[in-house]
C-alpha cells in the first residue's frame, strides 16, 4: 500500500516535499502512530508542535464529532458563538485584550504585520518597518518569507516584500542600530524553533520591550511554536516576564484541526476597524470547537504543567547522555517541551535516521539538531523510552 501512495503523490502532488521518510498512518492512539504494515511508532515531534493532545484524545475527539453534528462553517458575516468563546479564553488567559482568529501561524503573522502597520498609518505616521531576527522563521507566504532570516527561504522569491529586514539574534545592539524613524514594529521568536531551538536571553527579551516602549515601537512575539503549553506557561512570554503588544500563535491551538490566532492589547488592537482585515473560514464554528476542546483538556488534565515537569524531567535525562555521548552531542537546550539536541554534523543525520528506524518520529534541523516536541501529556516512561532509544542509536554509532 505504501508503494501505490508513493506512486500517486510523486504523479499528482506538486513536489513540494521531496521523498518523505518511507511511512504512512492510517491511526493514532496518545504518543502513538499505527502505519499502514501495522508498525508503531512514537510521535516525538507532535506533527511538528501540533498534536499537544497526542492523537484521538477521546474527549477532543468527542467534541469534534458533536461539532460536526450541528454546524462546520457559516462565515464571519453572522455571530459565531464558538468563535467569539475562543476568543475570550484566549485573552482571558492572556496580556491580550483582543483576538482574531485565522487559519494557520503564518496567517497569524501577516495579520499581526497588517495591524503594525496600520496603527502607524491611523496615527498619519509614516512607519511600516518591521525588524526581525537572523535564522528565524515566520510563514511562507510572502510577507512572512520576508520577514523569516534564512537566506534559502528568501532567495527564490526576490524581490521580496520590502520594510523587513533581519538582526543578530540575542544582540541588544544590533536592533537598536537597526531601528529608522521608519520602524514600527520589533518581531522575535522568543525560541527559536525551525532553526535548532534556539531560546532568547531573559535580559535581551526585557531590554527589548523596554526599548521598544521608550522608542513608541510595537514589540511582536511570535509564538506559533512556542505558544499554548509547549514550555511550560501557556505563552512563551510569560516565562520572559515581558508581555508584547501583539502576538500570535496558532499549531497547538487547534490540537491538530488548522487553526491561528492574533491577539494583541487594546491600543494596537484599536487600530483594526470594519473593513481592514477578514477571513473566509478563521475561526469558523468547527475550527473554535477545537480550540475550546484544547483549552477545556488543558485546564482538567493539568497539560501545561505537565510539560514543565516532563519537559525537566526529559530535558535532564537527555543532559546525562549528551556527557556520556560528548564525542556525539555538542548541547541540549530548550524549555519545556520544546527541546534541541544539537549533534556534530558528521554523525546528525544518522542519529536522525537511527531514531527513525527505531520508531521514533522527530526533525532534524539545519542539518544538525534533533528537534522534538512531543505531545504535552507524555509520561515520565514515554520520556524514558525516548532517551533510552537515543541512547542505543549513538551507542551502536
Amino acid at each position: 500500500m505504501l508503494r501505490d501512495i508513493m506512486e500517486l503523490d510523486k504523479k499528482y502532488y506538486m513536489n513540494t516535499f521531496g521523498d518523505r521518510l518511507p511511512v504512512c498512518f492510517e491511526r493514532g492512539d496518545g504518543l502513538k502512530l499505527y502505519a499502514d504494515n501495522g508498525d508503531v511508532y512514537y510521535d516525538f515531534l507532535g506533527g511538528i508542535a501540533v498534536n499537544s493532545l497526542g492523537h484521538s484524545h477521546p474527549v477532543f475527539i468527542n467534541v469534534l464529532k458533536n461539532q460536526l453534528d450541528k454546524l462546520i462553517h457559516t462565515s464571519s458575516l453572522y455571530y459565531i458563538e464558538n468563535q467569539a468563546k475562543l476568543a475570550q479564553k484566549l485573552v482571558e488567559n492572556s496580556c491580550a485584550d483582543k483576538a482574531f482568529l485565522c487559519n494557520s501561524g503564518a496567517e497569524a503573522n501577516e495579520a499581526a504585520f497588517k495591524l503594525a502597520k496600520i496603527y502607524f498609518y491611523k496615527k498619519g505616521m509614516d512607519k511600516y518597518e518591521i525588524i526581525s531576527l537572523d535564522h528565524s522563521f515566520h510563514g511562507r507566504t510572502l510577507a512572512t518569507v520576508a520577514a523569516t532570516g534564512q537566506r534559502h527561504y528568501q532567495k527564490p522569491y526576490e524581490p521580496l516584500t520590502p520594510g523587513f529586514r533581519q538582526v543578530t539574534p540575542n544582540s541588544f545592539e544590533a536592533v537598536k542600530e537597526a531601528v529608522t524613524d521608519k520602524t514600527a514594529a520589533v518581531m522575535i521568536e522568543l525560541v527559536q524553533g525551525e532553526s535548532g531551538v534556539h531560546p532568547m536571553d531573559i535580559e535581551y527579551a526585557r531590554n527589548l520591550r523596554r526599548f521598544c516602549d521608550e522608542k513608541g515601537i510595537l514589540l511582536i512575539v511570535d509564538e506559533v511554536q512556542t505558544g499554548m503549553g509547549r514550555l511550560g506557561r501557556l505563552f512563551a512570554h510569560e516565562l520572559y516576564g515581558i508581555e508584547p503588544d501583539i502576538f500570535t500563535c496558532a499549531k497547538a491551538l487547534g490540537g491538530g484541526v488548522p487553526i491561528g490566532a492574533m491577539c494583541a492589547k487594546a491600543a494596537a488592537a484599536a487600530a483594526f476597524e470594519p473593513g481592514d482585515h477578514g477571513t473566509t473560514f478563521g475561526g469558523n464554528p468547527f475550527a473554535s470547537a477545537a480550540g475550546l476542546a484544547v483549552f477545556d483538556i488543558y485546564e482538567k488534565e493539568g497539560l501545561v504543567e505537565n510539560a514543565a515537569k516532563q519537559g525537566k524531567y526529559l530535558k535532564d535525562k537527555l543532559s546525562v547522555i549528551a556527557a556520556k555521548h560528548s564525542d556525539k552531542i555538542t548541547e541540549v537546550r530548550g524549555m519545556g517541551l520544546l527541546i534541541g539536541i544539537e549533534l556534530r554534523p558528521e554523525q546528525a543525520s544518522d542519529v536522525f535516521k537511527g531514531l527513525f528506524e527505531k520508531k521514533f518520529l522527530t526533525s532534524l534541523c539545519k542539518g544538525i539538531t534533533i528537534r522534538i516536541a512531543p505531545p504535552l501529556n507524555i509520561t515520565a516512561e514515554e520520556a524514558d523510552m525516548f532517551a533510552d532509544a537515543l541512547d542505543s542509536v549513538l551507542t551502536e554509532l
